[in-house]
C-alpha cells in the first residue's frame, strides 16, 4: 500500500514538474534579475580600480567584465522570452514597484559595462572605440533621463506604495545618473580636449540630479525605519541599496576633481589667479571626503539588521544588495586613498575589494542553490507573484 502511495506521490510530482516547465519558469523572470549584472560588472570596475595589483589581477577583472556580458545578454533573451509568452506583463512589470523600480538595474548594468569597455577595451584598441564610448555616453544620459522622469512619474500618478513598504529600492530609477559620474571621470580623459570638458561637467551635472533624488527618496526610507518595523529578514540587504547615492557620489566628486586637473585649462570659467582645475580638484576631494562617511554610516547600520535576523534569511534576488551598492564606497575608498596618497587607506581599499569578490562568489553559489531548489523562478516565488495578468 505504502509502495502505491509512493508511486502516486512521485507521478503527481513529475505532473507538476512538468506542468512547470522552462516555460512556466520563464515567465517569472523579473528586472531584480538585473542586481545580478549589475553586482558582476560593479566587481570587474573595482577589480580595475583597485590601488594594489598582482599579477594576473587584470585577468581576473576581465574574466569578470566578459562574464557580466554574456550574464547581460542572457538576462536581456529570458526577459525577452517572458514578454513574448506573456505580453500583457510588459506593462504590469513597469508598473508594479516591487518589481517596476528594478527597471533601472537594467540601465545601471550597462552604465557598468561601458566602464569596464573604457577600462579593458580602450588599451587595446584604435580610436574607434574612444569615439564609439563617447557616443554611447550621450546616449545612454538622454535615455536614462527620460526612463527616471517617465518612470517616477509613473510611480507617482497610476500607483501608491505605503510608507510602511518603503525601501531604499525606491532610489533605483535615479541609480543610472549616481553611476554617470564615474563613468564620466573614467570615459573623459581619453577624449579630445573639448570633448572631455564636456563629458566632465555633464558628470557633474548627472551626478548632482542622481544625488539630489536620492535625498528625497532617503527622506522617505528613514521616516519608514522610524515608524514601522524593519523590512523581512530575507529582504534586509536590500537596505544596504542606501549605501549606493552617498558611496558613488563620493567616488565621482573626487574622481573628477583628480581628473580636473589635466583636462580643465587654467582660465575655465575666467578664473587666472588660480588654475581652475586646481580648484575643482580641491572642491571635489574635500566633498568627496564629505560623503564618505555617510555611506559607511548606512553600511553599518543595514549590516547590524541583517545580522539581527540572520537566522531567519533564505535567499531572495534582494541579496545581491551585498555587493554592488557597497561597490561605491570601495571605489570612494580607493579614490580617497588616491587623493590623500594614503598608503593605509588604499590597504583598506584592497581589503574591501578582496571581500567584495568573496560575497559575490558567496552569493552566486546561494542564487544557484535557491534556483535548482525552485526558490526563485517559481510560480509564487518571485516578484511578480501579485500579478495579475
Amino acid at each position: 500500500m505504502f509502495k502505491q502511495e509512493d508511486e502516486e506521490g512521485n507521478a503527481a510530482l513529475h505532473s507538476l514538474n512538468h506542468h512547470h516547465g522552462w516555460k512556466r519558469r520563464v515567465r517569472h523572470f523579473t528586472w531584480n534579475w538585473f542586481a545580478s549584472t549589475m553586482s558582476t560588472g560593479a566587481i570587474a570596475v573595482v577589480l580595475t580600480n583597485t590601488p594594489y595589483k598582482f599579477a594576473g589581477l587584470k585577468t581576473i577583472g576581465s574574466i569578470f567584465f566578459i562574464l557580466d556580458i554574456i550574464m547581460f545578454l542572457g538576462a536581456s533573451i529570458l526577459l525577452c522570452l517572458r514578454f513574448s509568452l506573456r505580453p500583457a506583463s510588459i506593462t504590469k512589470s513597469l508598473h508594479l514597484p516591487k518589481e517596476a523600480l528594478f527597471f533601472g538595474a537594467f540601465w545601471v548594468s550597462i552604465a557598468l559595462i561601458l566602464n569596464c569597455t573604457q577600462a579593458y577595451g580602450v588599451p587595446s584598441c584604435g580610436p574607434w572605440l574612444v569615439t564609439a564610448l563617447r557616443v554611447c555616453f550621450w546616449i545612454y544620459a538622454t535615455l536614462v533621463f527620460i526612463v527616471a522622469v517617465s518612470q517616477y512619474a509613473t510611480l507617482f500618478v497610476k500607483e501608491r506604495m505605503p510608507t510602511s513598504q518603503a525601501m531604499p529600492a525606491l532610489i533605483l530609477p535615479i541609480y543610472p545618473f549616481l553611476v554617470l559620474g564615474s563613468l564620466a571621470a573614467t570615459l573623459a580623459p581619453s577624449q579630445s580636449s573639448v570633448s572631455g570638458i564636456q563629458m566632465l561637467v555633464a558628470g557633474i551635472l548627472f551626478q548632482g540630479l542622481g544625488w539630489m533624488v536620492s535625498i528625497f527618496m532617503y527622506t522617505i526610507y528613514m521616516l519608514r525605519l522610524m515608524s514601522h518595523s524593519l523590512p523581512e529578514p530575507s529582504n534586509r540587504p536590500g537596505m544596504f541599496i542606501s549605501v549606493g547615492p552617498a558611496g558613488y557620489t563620493s567616488a565621482a566628486f573626487v574622481a573628477l576633481g583628480l581628473k580636473a586637473r589635466d583636462i580643465i585649462p587654467a582660465d575655465f570659467l575666467g578664473v587666472y589667479v588660480i588654475p581652475a582645475g586646481e580648484v575643482l580638484r580641491i572642491i571635489g576631494i574635500v566633498m568627496g571626503i564629505f560623503l564618505w562617511l555617510l555611506a559607511f554610516w548606512f553600511f553599518c547600520v543595514t549590516l547590524w539588521s541583517v545580522i539581527e535576523g540572520v537566522r531567519d534569511m533564505s535567499f531572495t534576488l534582494t541579496w545581491w544588495a551585498f555587493i554592488f551598492p557597497n561597490d561605491g564606497l570601495t571605489l570612494a575608498t580607493i579614490e580617497i586613498g588616491n587623493a590623500l596618497e594614503s598608503h593605509g587607506i588604499k590597504i583598506v581599499a584592497s581589503i574591501m575589494t578582496a571581500l567584495l569578490v568573496i560575497m559575490w562568489l558567496f552569493v552566486t553559489a546561494a542564487c544557484m542553490k535557491a534556483l535548482w531548489q525552485r526558490k526563485v523562478l517559481w510560480p509564487g516565488k518571485d516578484e511578480d507573484k501579485n500579478m495579475e495578468v
